[in-house]
């Protein structure tokens, strides 16, 4: 007989063999014993988890002859041997991956209402099935909701966000969990002792880590190292098939990274790289280890058991965890976390990934390389770090002072006893009393004649037209000329006069000023200025003298441009 994969001979057969998921299984058989079986079941949860497993488990013990405990499958009647050996006309597995389409599905439709040859149930396995079109969801949608007594249906999918609610609606819903590493160690333990072979510990802790919950993954894993290492599985051998890196490696890694030597860090990337190890799996660890440090960060205050129980790793890793993330502030490591994430994507795409890795790993290392506030707060937090240690800042070095000039007595001026102010006994030779500050006036405006009437009519035409209303308020009352209302606009309103000008709008504003001014008047639309008077000139005003020259000082003269009023 051909070689069978680890994760196909050791699939589970029965509910007993199912672990990890008790609720979903403890569900099932409370059904199966007291026969409410529903017509459909949607399983859910991440690849390698279980769900086409626990589907065929399912169908096994819902057709079973002689069930165990009223719910288990024998696995020797007929029907379980015909379900067991994929020989039953009444198991249809479908992969919705490569029949996605409509015909596929209406035959299904057509074939669903003849009874079962043998079972109990005509049981329909649908895997993927969120990669079905739309069309055939909609073909599927009348059938699942009033299936045949004998059908049943079971779904399965990794994405059931992908699902419409019609087809949700109609289903039990179950979410199948990923599995922690010490559930998949325990598995590989089983599986080790099925094959006649053994593995190390943190061998087993290696396979476990890589495979992040999948179980499946784990499998084939320890089926690539038991081919690597024969009967023994070494955690270097591991580390060899894998392409992955220990935890030590990674610990050396970060406390370089964390104490900015990016010498130190591309060594360990060179070490890394001789030996054979992925780049971009190299990134993805490190970006593990950016999260452990930060999960311990946040949990600074628990022991070490609490720390190892959730990163799932041995209490003496916890406690180096805790020790080095305190070597780093908390935006440092998650701006290395950030810069791993991304370096891993980019490396999809990088003729050379080692280079990518180096570049991510300098950057890490010299934070004022990047022009992001983040490297600027974590260059201040390492400021603030040394003067709270005691370290001082250099005072910046005195200007020079100019020395005065020195002393000519035949440049002082002679003394004119006329010049000298009369003295008033009866001022006080104390303290001269200070001068109130004055206060800044604004000018009044000048009032133009009629403005009161242009309000009214102003006010008028927002009730009668609301489209003019906005433009005319932007526009500034010039008075009544001639028989003509003038309106004149600023600089910035100009698109304003472009949209009231032309006769139709005018016409109206025209018609609403003549009833408020009681005579019949035209309208002249202007900006600001265009009547020729000039502009006055700001030059000599001390106060904007004194503005200009502040903001100099504090800016500098070439960064201050000054601008028409």
């Amino acid at each position: 007989m051909a070689y069978q994969a680890l994760y196909r001979t050791f699939r589970p057969e029965r509910f007993a063999d199912i672990i990890g998921q008790e609720p979903i299984v403890t569900t099932l058989k409370n059904q199966i014993k007291s026969g409410r079986i529903a017509h459909a079941y949607l399983f859910c949860g991440s690849r390698g988890t279980g769900k086409t497993t626990t589907a065929r488990v399912f169908a096994r013990a819902i057709n079973c002859l002689t069930p165990e405990d009223g719910c288990e499958p024998c696995g020797r009647c007929a029907v379980c041997r015909e379900f067991l050996e994929e020989r039953s006309m009444d198991l249809i597995e479908i992969d919705a991956a490569s029949n996605n389409g409509v015909d596929e599905i209406r035959d299904l439709r057509d074939k669903v209402k003849y009874p079962p040859a043998t079972a109990k149930h005509k049981v329909y396995i649908i895997d993927e099935v969120h990669m079905l079109s739309t069309g055939a969801f909609n073909a599927l949608l009348k059938t699942l909701e009033e299936p045949p007594e004998h059908a049943v249906f079971l779904l399965a999918t990794t994405e059931p966000n992908r699902l419409p609610a019609t087809i949700l609606s109609r289903c039990q819903r179950f979410d199948v969990k990923r599995y922690s590493a010490a559930l998949i160690i325990q598995q590989l333990r089983k599986v080790l002792a099925g094959v006649g072979a053994e593995a190390e510990d943190e061998a087993l802790a290696e396979i476990a880590r890589a495979a992040e919950g999948c179980m499946r993954d784990a499998l084939s894993m320890l089926d690539l190292c038991l081919s690597y290492g024969a009967d023994r599985v070494t955690a270097a051998a591991v580390r060899e098939a894998l392409g992955t890196t220990g935890r030590a490696f990674l610990f050396d890694l970060a406390d370089a990274l964390c104490a900015d030597d990016p010498a130190r860090a591309l060594r360990c990337i060179d070490e890394a790289m001789r030996d054979g190890r992925d780049p971009q799996a190299l990134a993805r660890e490190l970006t593990g280890h950016m999260r452990a440090l930060l999960v311990a960060q946040a949990l600074e205050k628990e022991s070490a058991s609490a720390l190892a129980e959730l990163l799932e790793c041995t209490d003496e890793d916890a406690r180096r965890y805790q020790a080095q993330a305190q070597k780093a502030p908390g935006e440092k490591l998650t701006r290395m976390m950030d810069a791993f994430m991304r370096c891993e994507n980019d490396m999809k795409w990088a003729s050379q990934p080692r280079t990518a890795l180096e570049l991510c790993a300098f950057l890490c290392c010299r934070p004022e390389e990047r022009l992001q506030l983040t490297a600027l707060a974590e260059r201040v937090a390492r400021l603030e770090k040394q003067l709270k240690n005691g370290a001082r800042l250099a005072a910046p070095a005195p200007a020079p002072e100019e020395e005065a000039p020195p002393f000519d007595p035949d440049e002082v001026p002679p003394f004119d006893p006329g010049e000298a102010p009369a003295f008033d006994p009866g001022e006080a030779p104390a303290a001269k009393a200070a001068a109130p500050k004055k206060e800044k006036v604004a000018p009044a405006r000048a009032a133009v004649a009629g403005q009161d009437r242009w309000d009214a009519a102003l006010a008028a035409l927002g009730q009668e037209n609301r489209a003019l209303q906005m433009p005319l308020t932007k526009a500034v009352y010039g008075g009544v000329q001639e028989g003509a209302l003038v309106l004149e606009f600023r600089k910035n309103d100009a698109m304003f006069l472009k949209i009231l000008d032309n006769d139709g709008k005018k016409a109206a504003i025209a018609a609403a000023a003549g009833k408020a001014f009681g005579q019949e008047l035209s309208v002249i639309l202007r900006m600001q200025g265009a009547d020729g008077a000039e502009k006055p000139s700001r030059e000599g005003d001390p106060e904007r003298t004194e503005t200009i020259l502040h903001a100099r000082e504090i800016f500098g003269r070439e960064n201050v441009d000054l601008l028409d009023d």
